[in-house]
């Protein structure tokens, strides 16, 4: 017997009747996806773990904010504990590389093996890019000729140095101020057009976590320099593939986020490929308990009895970057805040919620001191599934952290609720 889904308000076709899973069941499916449905080893992971849980994940966004610890290494350490960050920095920054710099959800590393996936992009820059950038070839090409010869002779550089070079040169790095918030040179701006076109690829980052910029075709391995062409329509294909074996569970809006799905040609090719996947068993159609769909559960999704893993997520977790899946599947509302003026803040400025079993118990506002030497804890907030256990839980997590951090002590605030209960299990 079959029913008809909806596929993203693309073409209807006839599908397999949905399974049907409970909340529950969704949630757990989800954790076991991302990696974050038991207890984190014991042992201190290694390279290959650390690169085996990138690929599970698919990509780690990138973000400068370093209140905590930068967005990229958090991840890392919600699934597998305290690791050496030098191991990633491996994967990124030596030959042969494993991960490379992409616009994937917003600035990610992804695997290297997913860089020709993203070509259509690459190549659609007036559609992706913002001003600033797209337009940086036709209003700055003398800056674009000096910079692709620096690329040339002396990649990789920082932006700051190429800035040096065109001064030297005669001044064409002069700066700009024509795009609000940004106040980039010409030359910075030019970078980020060969950066987002492909031409030029991170070769690493500096200890002021500023890009080293080389030619791709140097600075990539050469299969994947002269990976045969992918097209279009397969490109999303495998990329959704990609998203949906990260997610476990996921709707269309899920898949599409994952790799920021959003235009041009994605608009037409996500339906269809969502419906392709259906249809070659890869995508099984799932109704969940209580939750509007259409839901999609990869084939290979694991579906554990029960989740026993304890976690405190950064706001660019892939298992919170888009919210309405967290708030449908958890039923926990979250929004990171901080671009909101400090008296109209309602958790803090740097929020992250902390995932005990299957559910979202607390969420702490989090900074690391290193002056001082200290993990403070600015705001503790306990949500509606905490129970006695959960301030317990959560101090080993903090001690944890704060040793991964090279911090000596943790400190609790008395803002939130939690606060109390948390500094007592914190005490000898």
């Amino acid at each position: 017997m079959t029913t008809t889904i909806d596929v993203d308000r693309g073409a209807r076709r006839a599908t397999p009747r949905a399974e049907r899973l409970s909340l529950s069941q969704a949630r757990r499916a989800a954790l076991a996806a991302q990696g974050l449905h038991r207890e984190r080893p014991a042992v201190e992971p290694g390279f290959r773990q650390v690169t085996a849980a990138v690929r599970r994940l698919g990509l780690l966004q990138i973000d400068s904010v370093n209140v905590l610890a930068r967005a990229h290494l958090m991840p890392l350490y919600s699934r597998l504990g305290p690791y050496d960050v030098g191991l990633l920095d491996r994967l990124h920054s030596r030959t042969p590389r494993r991960l490379v710099e992409a616009w994937a959800h917003e600035a990610s590393f992804v695997p290297v093996e997913t860089w020709p996936l993203l070509e259509w992009r690459r190549r659609a820059v007036r559609d992706h890019a913002w001003g600033a950038i797209s337009r940086a070839a036709e209003e700055h090409p003398g800056e674009l000729a000096a910079v692709r010869e620096i690329l040339a002779e002396r990649g990789p550089v920082t932006a700051a140095q190429v800035h040096v070079e065109l001064e030297a040169r005669g001044g064409p790095g002069r700066r700009t101020n024509d795009e609000w918030g940004w106040n980039w040179t010409a030359g910075k701006r030019v970078l980020e057009y060969l950066f987002f076109t492909g031409e030029a690829v991170s070769a690493g980052r500096t200890a002021q976590f500023e890009r080293r910029y080389d030619l791709a075709a140097r600075a990539l391995p050469r299969d994947v320099v002269e990976a045969p062409p992918v097209s279009d329509g397969e490109a999303i294909r495998r990329l959704v593939e990609i998203s949906a074996r990260a997610h476990g569970i996921a709707t269309p809006r899920d898949l599409r986020d994952y790799f920021r799905l959003l235009r041009g040609v994605t608009k037409t090719l996500l339906p269809a490929a969502v419906a392709e996947l259906v249809e070659d068993g890869v995508l099984v159609p799932v109704d969940v308990e209580g939750l509007r769909g259409p839901w999609y559960r990869h084939r290979d999704a694991a579906l554990p009895r029960r989740a026993t893993g304890a976690a405190l997520l950064s706001p660019f977790d892939p298992l919170v970057f888009e919210r309405s899946r967290l708030e449908e599947l958890f039923g926990t509302t979250y929004r990171i805040e901080i671009y909101t003026p400090a008296a109209k803040r309602q958790y803090g400025y740097y929020v992250l919620p902390f995932l005990e079993d299957e559910r979202v118990t607390a969420r702490l506002d989090l900074k690391a001191d290193r002056q001082a030497g200290v993990l403070r804890v600015q705001a503790a907030h306990a949500e509606p599934w905490s129970t006695p256990a959960t301030a317990g839980r959560l101090a080993s997590e903090l001690r944890t952290m704060a040793a991964w951090l090279g911090l000596d002590d943790v400190v609790v605030a008395s803002r939130g609720d939690l606060a109390p209960a948390l500094d007592a299990a914190l005490r000898p």
